[in-house]
């Protein structure tokens, strides 16, 4: 019997920054420098979210300068309001598909404050009620595009992105392709990578390849030993 790893324990094989296994980082594909956006990206997580190895929210703010993490949803303490200067020049929009929701692209061209809830789909939800000042920030939606390439957990919403690709897309609309396509990228290769420790894709359909220590893990190697490490990527 193989004993199980505590997280603590499991935590230490991993990267600090983009939570990958070790052998796995995507730090290499973070773009270097981090992409400089007028846009300006709110990220509002939930502690529960924040400690998953699994989430995308924090992998995106890594790739932009221009970006904002709060932890939200602490018993003990309430969640950090939301404030902005009304006579600023950036307009504050809430991208969450609600039904009176405004399509983002009508805010292209404009100097904007991109709001991102990331948690479960109903941890987002509740975000509107849950942080003070967002009530009165509006909705933005996202408009019809390919299906999500997020592989790593089931999705209660058949149009449902994971945090990141749903930036990296209104990131497209705000500020050009180029900036999707940089974040797209390390978000497939965590994907992809993933998929490969779990035995659920070959090493050579892994996009960008697979770093060169990562071989001594190789899922259908039959190392029992390899098999057996406290490893399976970004889960």
């Amino acid at each position: 019997m193989v004993a199980r790893v505590s997280r603590r324990a499991n935590a230490s094989l991993r990267c600090p920054r983009c939570r990958m296994h070790a052998s796995l980082c995507v730090c290499e594909l973070i773009p270097n420098p981090r992409i400089e956006t007028r846009t300006r990206l709110v990220l509002f997580i939930h502690r529960y979210e924040d400690r998953k190895p699994t989430n995308t929210g924090r992998l995106a703010t890594e790739c932009l300068t221009n970006s904002t993490v709060f932890v939200r949803g602490h018993e003990s303490e309430p969640s950090p309001p939301f404030t902005w200067d009304r006579a600023a020049a950036s307009q504050p929009v809430l991208l969450f598909p609600h039904e009176e929701a405004i399509p983002l692209a009508q805010f292209a061209g404009r100097n904007i404050t991109l709001i991102v809830p990331d948690g479960t789909w109903r941890q987002a939800s509740k975000v509107r009620n849950r942080v003070a000042g967002l009530g009165e920030i509006p909705c933005v939606s996202l408009p019809a595009d390919a299906p999500s390439i997020y592989r790593l957990r089931s999705e209660a919403h058949e149009q449902g992105l994971a945090t990141i690709e749903a930036i990296a897309r209104a990131m497209g609309i705000l500020e050009g392709l180029h900036v999707r396509r940089a974040m797209e990228r390390v978000f497939r290769a965590m994907v992809e990578r993933t998929l490969w420790a779990r035995g659920a894709m070959d090493a050579h359909n892994v996009t960008d390849g697979l770093p060169a220590g990562a071989m001594r893990h190789d899922p259908t190697s039959g190392d029992r030993f390899a098999q057996l490490a406290p490893f399976s990527g970004a889960d």
